[in-house]
């Protein structure tokens, strides 16, 4: 150290004893010799260095009235003394991409083409809201008919000789005038070609002399469809006919080009590098790209004007599922799970073993679950070659698992609960390594490989998957 620096340093130690109270002027004092004895080694350290280190003619460096040690050696020979290298090569992997793994675990289908047509089919809607409230008559006169109509928010779901369950409305006992803790259910005797429905009820109210009648029913009502109720002589019944609704995804081409140089081949190396390691290596970034496409992908069709032809992009199932949660986080857990469960595993046909894949503080929040007699969470499973976390209900049973991918992409509270039985892969072009001979046509002398794949994945049940959104 100069010995204007150490004047500057003492100096300032000097006024700030000054502005001190007396009884810290003696810690103040020790902290001084305490940096001025610390300094001076430093300074003696590198006087002895440098007079042990004395330059040969041609540029060399010797050392003199000292041993050789490793300082000294570092100091006028760096690169001498090797470090210690682990040969082996430790492979990172940031994020785990559930999605890709699931669809190749089952499989994908060829397609002849790079567009795909799918076709769904699904059930009827079962519930609607009356749509404008109707109010019963006070009295009426003999003989007059019972039959009401009745206008629905979709009156289609509807077909002459089914019943309604008219939910939170109580029907009538037979004297109708006594009200029954049974909920009032509903005949439909006609259905309008243009809108509403004739209905009777089945246990209604007497108003008059009139029986069999429908009492009043608030707008916004829900009316449950049941089953039909045909007469002795009926032989034939409405006609049902259900058709699939045909959907479409684009494959898109997925590419990864790895090339190593033959000298780059042939030249020795601290650790064991090989090309199948660069594949590997590219393999794993390929299919992160791809797991980010399959979930968030927008299907399109994108011109390029260099190129002069269309570029097809694939659209992600995170936009094809057909029913969304909501939770503020706010609300208790335990109903939070349960509210969840419900609505994962009820209004659709699926399996009661589903999968939900999240970001780190939605799985977070689920793996502080406490162990209840209605969810049980903690234990492990492995399935489609991945562990999971299983949580099970009533309902039915979720394999939770972490995807960094939501983190990424700014949902690290939002997640997506999939029925792996109608998540499918379409595949035009399977994955596939093919090499390329640059030697011989004169672009470069390099060993090159380019991993292909064209495909896509489709939910084919769209009310079996759910997106799980933070409000």
């Amino acid at each position: 150290m100069g010995n204007n620096k150490f004047r500057s340093l003492l100096s300032a130690v000097i006024n700030a004893v000054k502005w001190m109270h007396r009884k810290r002027i003696v810690i103040l004092l020790f902290i001084t010799f305490t940096l001025v004895a610390v300094l001076a080694l430093e300074a003696d350290a590198q006087a002895l260095l440098a007079m042990a280190i004395v330059p040969g003619i041609a540029g060399g460096r010797h050392v003199t009235d000292e041993p050789l040690t490793t300082d000294l050696t570092r100091e006028a020979s760096p690169g001498l003394l090797l470090n210690e290298i682990d040969q082996q090569i430790v492979k990172i992997r940031p994020m785990a991409t559930p999605i890709d793994q699931l669809s190749r675990f089952a499989g994908a289908k060829h397609c002849g083409s790079m567009i795909v047509d799918y076709f769904n089919v699904d059930t009827k809607a079962t519930s609607t809201e009356l749509a404008e409230s109707y109010t019963a008559p006070t009295t009426m006169a003999a003989g007059a008919s019972n039959k009401v109509h009745l206008v629905t928010e979709n009156d289609e779901i509807f077909d002459v000789s089914d019943t309604i369950l008219v939910q939170g409305v109580r029907g009538y006992e037979q004297d109708g005038h006594t009200l029954s803790d049974r909920e009032l259910v509903l005949y439909v005797a006609g259905r309008d070609s243009d809108n509403g429905l004739t209905v009777m009820a089945i246990n209604g109210k007497t108003i008059g002399s009139v029986t069999g009648c429908v009492p009043s029913i608030e707008e916004g009502t829900t009316l449950i469809r049941m089953g039909r109720a045909a007469s002795e002589l009926d032989v034939q019944s409405p006609q049902f006919e259900a058709l699939p609704r045909r959907d479409q995804n684009f494959c898109q081409i997925f590419k990864m080009q790895v090339e190593q140089s033959t000298l780059q081949k042939l030249a020795n190396k601290e650790v064991a590098w090989t090309m199948s390691d660069q594949e590997e290596a590219a393999i794993y970034d390929m299919r992160l790209g791809m797991e980010k496409s399959f979930l968030f992908g927008v299907k399109s069709r994108l011109w390029n004007p260099d190129k002069k032809e269309n570029i097809m992009l694939t659209g992600g199932i995170w936009y094809q599922a057909g029913k969304t949660f909501r939770y503020s986080g706010e609300e208790a857990q335990d109903e939070m799970v349960v509210e969840l469960m419900r609505q994962a595993f009820t209004g659709n046909k699926g399996s009661k073993r589903k999968i939900l894949i999240g970001g780190s503080k939605l799985i977070g929040w689920l793996s502080r679950l406490d162990h209840t007699r209605v969810v049980t969470s903690g234990e492990s499973v492995s399935k489609w070659g991945i562990d999971f976390t299983e949580l099970r209900s009533k309902f039915g049973t979720l394999y939770l698992l972490l995807s960094e991918i939501f983190d990424e992409v700014g949902m690290e509270d939002n997640g997506m609960i999939i029925d792996p039985e109608y998540l499918q892969k379409y595949s035009h072009v399977p994955f596939s390594t093919e090499a390329l001979d640059l030697k011989s046509s004169g672009l470069r002398n390099t060993d090159a490989l380019v991993l292909t794949e064209a495909s896509c994945l489709v939910l084919r049940y769209p009310n079996a998957h759910m997106r799980i959104i933070k409000r």
